[in-house]
């Protein structure tokens, strides 16, 4: 049996990671046309696995194909960000009661340590490093739900939402905001109140918003 479908996959996978990981670190920047040949010789690839995840990456909002132009990173507009935050708010929400029903002790302790970690940053006025625990708290607690399609879906709403500049950290006061809000959730979940903790979530997701639509 041969096994040339698993290494084809294989080789969109690579292409695919690769690509996607050139426009969230901005690598690629919004709105910069993104080509086959380069990718393909950086990977060692023909140029068929590239195009693959070419379309699956417009397929998922990364990029947008323009007629007989090819692709392009995608720019998010404050709209699609805040369309992007309410289906977030959802998800975050029905991660936020799975986890305040079951209450894993290591997955708690773990945003403690996490939620520590911002307060640290936020002291040394390190925004970078505020900004990717922020991301890692959120992720956190999708990985505690039981929903196992929750992970994928909200994984690909936060990496679209890294498209977009970080405005909402740099309105004044918002990281501090922020941090009293993931303590309202952590405080929630450690409690084990259901309403209480999908709440503090959408009150959370919505101040995100409101920042949001300052800065813009």
């Amino acid at each position: 049996m041969s096994d040339r479908p698993s290494e084809a996959g294989s080789l969109v996978r690579g292409a695919y990671e690769a690509i996607r990981h050139a426009v969230l670190t901005r690598e690629l920047r919004p709105g910069q046309r993104v080509t086959v040949r380069p990718f393909a010789e950086r990977l060692g690839i023909s140029p068929t696995p590239v195009k693959a995840a070419l379309a699956i990456l417009e397929r998922e909002g990364f990029l947008v194909a323009r007629q007989h132009s090819g692709y392009f990173v995608a720019e998010l507009t404050a709209g699609d960000m805040r369309d992007i935050y309410e289906l977030r708010s959802a998800v975050d929400a029905l991660a936020a009661r799975d986890i305040a029903r079951t209450r894993p002790p290591e997955l708690l302790k773990q945003l403690g340590e996490l939620l520590d970690g911002q307060r640290a940053a936020i002291e040394a006025r390190d925004v970078a490093r505020y900004a990717e625990l922020d991301r890692t708290f959120h992720a956190v607690i999708w990985q505690g739900s039981a929903n196992r399609r929750l992970l994928a879906i909200a994984d690909l709403l936060g990496a679209q939402l890294r498209l977009g500049q970080n405005v909402t950290i740099a309105v004044p006061g918002r990281p501090e905001a922020s941090l009293d809000e993931h303590a309202e959730i952590l405080d929630a979940l450690l409690s084990g109140d259901t309403a209480a903790a999908e709440q503090a979530t959408r009150r959370h997701v919505a101040q995100v918003i409101r920042a949001l639509e300052t800065a813009l």
